[in-house]
């Protein structure tokens, strides 16, 4: 389609579709992700999981956030034994570099060139060491992600700084350095989102994918970072499923992904059992748990072209006489089609009223249910490395860490919103329920996510 077309052609910076730049992830794989507070509070993450989750059904992942707000590379050094090599993954994600460079302290400075320099080159000094031990792992697949950008050009407000996306480029052309140096993967999120703000900025001047202080792209951005690193693992393309069928005859002219059987009918309807190998990704209509709270994850689905690539479940009936037909699923009517319409191809993913669609929502549910129980284990973690760490009292969790962090919390109010889960998470007892919810919940999802059979149904009207 021309929207298609518009949408793919406004990606020129971004991989070309079905190119490989880093692995796809195999069953069993653990996969760590190191960040800063766009990991540690994002949805990239669980959008990608959900991705795997409903595409490829019979595989199982653990893919652990191990990002922690406010974090800068020098932090990440510190914490790759404990978060990354004691975890033993098979992939490690590393992004970094929005807090390395700074904001207004830096560039707001009359000498905010050598400042810059100066926070560029510690934060490059980290990473080099971070890059050192990475090295030493040759059976961890190593990923460099570009971080997302500083908005600098969105017409929002008045409050921005100019020059940061220069400085954050300077860091992540070291990245992908790195990763050329070594045979890493690199994907990038910084140029695409940068390029796909100033093509929207360009009908709205208020455009943003970080609503709220240009910093955190809300859960439409999160969506396109997800769609990059996807498409970065070459599956666009992948399908839910493709079926081609021509009336009267009894064997189906294409069915990939999926199995056909048990086909009737004639020109004035046709019937058939479907069985999927896979189940529609399904998008969140509800702006929630993001940075901003505006946007939702289908939101972004007129930025990049997911449904497109990513998202199809395709059905083509050639051969039907002229006229309307209701498309029913195991007895429930989800649309009506011409003949025409029939015979070009309808993409059943766009539909969430089908049986299969539903199925896929309950599992993206329990996702977030998921993301949300581990953002518990994450506020306390950060809450230690934030601020304990820094005072000499790592994991002491005792009456003296309270009272500690109780006076710090009424200037901060950081600190403040995240003290009510670290005062429960300073309890084992609590930590190993937080994480034994983790686990029922991913054996939930992996119990209920496998595609069933389907009777469809086309009938003349």
């Amino acid at each position: 389609s021309l929207k298609a077309l518009a949408l793919a052609t406004a990606l020129s910076l971004c991989t070309a579709a079905g190119a490989q730049t880093i692995p796809h992830f195999k069953n069993g794989d653990k996969v760590v992700l190191m960040g800063d507070s766009i990991t540690h509070c994002g949805h990239y993450h669980s959008y990608i999981w959900l991705f795997y989750m409903t595409r490829f059904p019979e595989m199982r992942l653990q893919m652990i956030n191990a990002g922690l707000g406010g974090e800068c590379s020098w932090d990440m050094l510190e914490r790759l034994q404990s978060d990354v090599f004691d975890r033993n993954p098979d992939y490690v994600t590393l992004t970094f570099g929005m807090n390395d460079t700074g904001y207004f302290d830096v560039f707001a400075s009359p000498d905010s060139s050598a400042l810059s320099a100066e926070r560029i080159s510690r934060s490059l000094e980290s990473f080099h060491k971070m890059e050192g031990r990475l090295a030493q792992a040759p059976n961890m697949n190593v990923v460099m992600i570009g971080g997302s950008p500083y908005d600098e050009s969105s017409k929002f407000n008045d409050f921005t700084i100019h020059g940061k996306n220069n400085a954050m480029r300077a860091v992540i052309s070291e990245q992908k350095a790195a990763a050329q140096r070594h045979g890493w993967g690199f994907v990038d999120f910084h140029e695409p989102m940068i390029e796909l703000s100033l093509r929207e900025q360009e009908k709205d001047s208020t455009f943003s994918f970080c609503r709220l202080e240009r910093v955190h792209p809300d859960c439409d951005g999160q969506m396109v970072m997800a769609y990059l690193f996807l498409k970065a693992q070459g599956l666009a393309g992948s399908k839910v499923a493709d079926i081609s069928l021509r009336a009267g005859r009894k064997k189906p002219l294409r069915s990939e992904n999926c199995t056909i059987s048990n086909i009737s009918g004639g020109k004035d309807g046709i019937s058939f059992d479907y069985l999927a190998k896979s189940l529609p990704y399904p998008l969140d209509t509800i702006a929630q748990n993001g940075w901003g709270n505006k946007k939702s994850a289908r939101d972004a689905m007129g930025i990049v072209p997911f449904m497109e690539e990513f998202n199809q479940e395709q059905l083509q009936v050639e051969g039907l006489a002229e006229g309307s037909y209701r498309l029913a699923i195991d007895g429930q009517e989800i649309a009506v089609f011409s003949q025409t319409e029939l015979a070009g191809g309808v993409n059943l993913a766009e539909y969430v009223n089908t049986p299969q669609y539903r199925q896929a929502t309950a599992v993206m549910y329990l996702n977030e249910d998921r993301l949300l129980t581990e953002r518990r284990l994450l506020e306390y973690l950060w809450v230690e490395y934030e601020y304990l760490r820094k005072a000499g009292m790592l994991y002491q969790d005792d009456q003296k860490a309270v009272d500690y962090l109780n006076e710090i919390a009424k200037k901060d109010f950081f600190l403040s919103a995240s003290m009510n889960w670290w005062k429960q998470g300073i309890y084992p007892e609590v930590r190993k329920t937080w994480s034994d919810n983790l686990k029922n919940l991913e054996d939930t999802i992996h119990s209920m996510n496998k595609p069933v059979s389907h009777r469809i149904s086309i009938e003349k009207i």
